[in-house]
Order: C-alpha cells, then sequence, then structure tokens
C-alpha cells in the first residue's frame, strides 16, 4: 500500500478494530489509521458481536445498524431481569439446554435456513467455547445435512432456526419427521435477516442460564490457552532450531502420513498387522460408541472442493455408527470447539488431517513463513489433545490434497463396511 498511495497515506486506507491498549491499535496509532473502534474490555470474545467488534462490520456491509439495534432491543427486553423466567426467551432456552445436557441430550444440532445459514458457526463457538470445560459441556453440531431418525443416537437435541422470510420445505420435513419420532426439537422462528440481533442476544443469555445449570464458568476458556502456551513454545523452538519438532509417523501409506498418540499405540496393534490406510481408519472409526461423536480437525484450505469431500466423509461415518459429527477447519475452530473437544467430556474421536503447504508464503518482517505457524498450531493442538488422552489419529496429506482427500474418502467408505 505504501508503494502505491506513498507513506504518508497508506495508514488512512486502514481502520482497525481492537481492544484498548492492545498492540494493534498502537500499529493505527503510529500509522495514522483513519480511524480505530475500541471494544469493551468486559465483553468476552464471543459475546461481543453487538459491540463494536460486529457492529462496525455489519455497518461496513451496509446493514441499517439503527434499525438492526432498534430491533435486538425488543429481545433484550424480553430477557430483562424482572421478566419471569418462564416468560423469558433467554432464560427458557438456557434451561432447556442445560437440563437436556444434564441427561445426556448434548449433541446440539442446529439446522439453520439458507438464508442464515452461516449464524451456526457463531453459535457453534458461542457453545463450544462458553460450556465444554471439566469434563462437561454442550457439543454443537454445526452443517450437518439433515437425515432420516434411524441415523441419530438419542443424544440429540435438534434446535431449527426457521427464516420466516425464506423457508426451506425440505428443512419442514425432515424436522417434523424427527419430531414424530421422538427427538426433542426446539423451533426459533426468525422474521427476517434483520432480526438476528435478536437472536444473538436470546442466545447469549441462554448459553450464560446453561452454564450455571452445569455448574461450570461459561465465561473462561482455559483449554484454549492450553493450545496457544504449546503452540508458542513450538514456535520458540522452531526460531532457534530452523526445525519444528513433531514425532515420527507410524507409517507411510499412499503418501499419506499416519500419526497416532503416544498413548494409542495399542489400540492400532490389529491395523499395524494389516498395515493400510484403510485398517488404521478402521480401528480408529471401531472406537466410536454410543454418545460418542467424530470430529474433523481439518487443518488444510478451506475451500468448496475440500469442503465437500470432507462433509461426504462425516456423513458416511454418521450414518453407519449413528453418532453425531463435527467439521472444523484449523487453526479457525481453535477458538471455538476446539475448547469443548479438550475440555469437555471425553467422548470424542478426532481425525486431525494435515497437509504440505500448496502455496506457502513468508511472512513480512518475521523468519517463518505462514505455513510454519500453520503447522505449529496444528501440533500443539494434537499435542493437548493427546495430553488429555483423547482418541486421536492424524494424517498427514502430500501437497496433492484433492487427490489424497478423494484417497481418503474411499478408505473411510471401506473401513465402514
Amino acid at each position: 500500500m505504501q508503494q502505491i498511495v506513498g507513506v504518508e497515506a497508506a495508514g488512512q486506507q486502514f481502520i482497525a478494530i481492537t481492544d484498548p491498549s492492545s498492540q494493534l491499535q498502537q500499529i493505527a496509532i503510529n500509522d495514522r489509521f483513519y480511524q480505530t473502534f475500541l471494544g469493551l474490555p468486559c465483553i468476552g470474545g464471543r459475546y461481543s458481536v453487538l459491540s463494536n467488534f460486529g457492529m462496525v462490520p455489519a455497518a461496513l456491509m451496509g446493514v441499517d445498524i439503527a434499525r438492526f439495534l432498534r430491533l435486538t432491543e425488543e429481545m433484550v427486553h424480553s430477557c430483562a431481569p424482572s421478566v419471569p423466567a418462564e416468560d423469558n426467551p433467554g432464560v427458557v432456552l438456557g434451561t432447556i439446554l442445560g437440563v437436556l445436557a444434564n441427561q445426556g441430550y448434548d449433541k446440539v444440532t442446529l439446522t439453520t435456513s439458507p438464508g442464515i445459514a452461516s449464524l451456526g458457526a457463531w453459535l457453534e463457538q458461542l457453545l463450544a467455547e462458553s460450556t465444554g470445560k471439566i469434563g462437561k459441556g454442550i457439543i454443537p453440531i454445526d452443517q450437518e445435512a439433515l437425515s432420516t431418525p434411524e441415523k441419530y443416537g438419542r443424544d440429540r437435541l435438534f434446535i431449527y432456526l426457521r427464516l420466516e422470510s425464506a423457508p426451506n420445505l425440505a428443512q419442514d420435513a425432515a424436522i417434523a419427521l424427527l419430531e414424530q419420532s421422538g427427538f426433542p426439537v426446539v423451533r426459533i422462528a426468525v422474521a427476517t435477516p434483520e432480526h438476528l440481533g435478536q437472536e444473538f442476544f436470546r442466545w447469549e443469555i441462554a448459553t450464560a442460564v446453561a452454564g450455571a445449570i452445569l455448574e461450570i464458568n461459561p465465561f473462561d476458556q482455559p483449554d484454549v490457552e492450553a493450545s496457544k502456551l504449546a503452540t508458542k513454545q513450538l514456535m520458540l523452538d522452531y526460531e532457534k532450531t530452523r526445525i519444528l519438532s513433531t514425532a515420527e509417523p507410524i507409517t507411510t501409506q499412499l503418501e499419506i502420513q499416519i500419526y497416532s498418540a503416544p498413548h494409542d499405540k495399542d489400540a492400532f496393534a490389529k491395523a499395524a498387522i494389516e498395515n493400510s490406510l484403510t485398517s488404521y481408519l478402521r480401528s480408529h472409526l471401531n472406537r466410536l460408541k454410543p454418545g460418542d461423536y467424530f470430529a474433523l480437525l481439518a487443518y488444510i484450505e478451506m475451500n468448496p472442493v475440500y469442503y465437500e469431500c470432507l462433509q461426504a466423509i462425516r456423513h458416511a461415518i454418521r450414518d453407519a455408527k449413528q453418532v453425531a459429527t463435527c467439521l472444523g477447519f484449523g487453526p479457525r475452530f481453535l477458538h471455538s470447539t476446539g475448547q469443548v473437544y479438550k475440555g469437555g467430556p471425553n467422548t470424542g474421536v478426532f481425525l486431525q488431517i494435515t497437509n504440505e503447504p500448496e502455496n506457502d508464503l513468508d511472512i513480512p518482517g518475521q523468519n517463518y513463513s505462514f505455513g510454519v505457524v500453520k503447522a505449529a498450531q496444528a501440533q500443539g493442538d494434537f499435542q493437548v489433545l493427546a495430553e488429555r488422552n483423547r482418541r486421536l489419529l492424524r494424517l498427514h496429506l502430500s501437497q496433492n490434497t484433492q487427490a489424497d482427500l478423494e484417497l481418503l474418502q474411499t478408505a473411510v467408505r471401506i473401513a465402514l463396511i
């Protein structure tokens, strides 16, 4: 930018949205950014959507913020402390979430109308990072396609956020069938996308209430910090040695390197005899039992081709094992489901997927690349999951990621037979 408009004018092309006294605020001051919007330190990150962190980007997108907040205020009043619990939308939803989670319905399956589909990603972080700790937690299931009742275990709570201005009739029918089959279903009507602020507030109150029922603190994230510390140490070691510390793969199949956690070696003894990608996947997936969930931790590019392939894998496992499934792209998911994976109940079976960087870039001003940072985050994540005795397998793909994912998809389907 300095080369295009000059050093003096470059900063005027930027705005910053950050916390007071942050490093970014100092950069904004030094480089004379056009504007800096500060958040409120008393609001935790995942609860900050109605502050500058959410509202400034919304304004830049063209949202009528004044109208948006006026509509949101209706929910604020409805959830006020003076409103009786049975009439308070946030308290009612939070009570359902907390009570049912304590009864074993801890896989909250989020179904959103196509017009508000991205809401699920926000809810995923809010629920997982707020409730997943000290061995407890609500496991949010986002973007898992609806299926027929026999594909689900009896640990599911379905929440249907229906956009009234643009409903999806197929979703209506699938939810109705699940409800008729005895699954607990919560329906929430969202009038228009402008009313999403009401859902932000309802769900923030509900999450706090659910946390109280689960007897956890919904405002901290201790296990996210554990991953940060592990990654930081790996990066410090890399800067000294120029080598990113990693274990040796237990085998390499079809150019895919396979890694297991130290405590998991015995779990793959039978697979080692056959020594194939399919045998390791079969041993890993056979560890799933009723009440468990399966999570794909994909430290690869988040693009439509890879996404569809991983979606096909999760749905094949869901259908064969009748367990809830999650899909997260790293390092993005570390600040959402990453908390519940490490701090929540030990009911997850994890498949981490990494790859050789396809298009790596150096980080300006640093002596390492984005690929090194991403690899350190994946390794730190794996390390902390292993320390928590999670059931874990890592597959490291080659630079031909698409072909390797297609191989993996085939191997999973065979392993499930």
